[in-house]
C-alpha cells in the first residue's frame, strides 16, 4: 500500500489541543486521524451494508405479499392477543 498526503485546514487552537490529546494517549495526531478515518469508512460500510439487507429484507416482503402469502389482519391480532396474555399471566404468577 503506498501512503498518501492528506492536507487540511484547522484553527491553531484546535490543532494544538489535538495535538497535545493525542500526545497525553502516547499518540502522534496523524496515528489517531488515520485511526479515525479507518473508523468512519468502516461505519458507512457497515450502515452500506445494512441498509442493502434491509432493502433485500424490503423487497422479499414485497414479493411475497405480491404473490399472495398475506395473513388476514385478525389472524395477526388473536394470535398476538395471546402472546399478550400468556405474558400478562407470566408476570402476576412471578409478582
Amino acid at each position: 500500500m503506498s501512503d498518501a498526503t492528506f492536507t487540511f485546514r484547522v484553527e491553531e487552537s484546535l490543532k494544538e489541543q489535538f495535538t497535545l490529546a493525542a500526545k497525553e494517549r502516547d499518540r502522534s495526531g496523524a496515528q489517531l486521524l488515520r485511526d479515525f478515518m479507518r473508523e468512519f469508512v468502516q461505519q458507512q460500510q457497515s450502515a452500506a451494508d445494512h441498509d442493502a439487507w434491509f432493502r433485500r429484507q424490503v423487497q422479499a416482503g414485497m414479493d411475497s405479499a405480491n404473490a399472495g402469502n398475506l395473513v388476514a389482519a385478525a389472524d395477526v391480532e388473536a394470535k398476538f392477543s395471546a402472546r399478550r396474555a400468556a405474558t400478562r399471566s407470566k408476570l402476576e404468577a412471578t409478582g
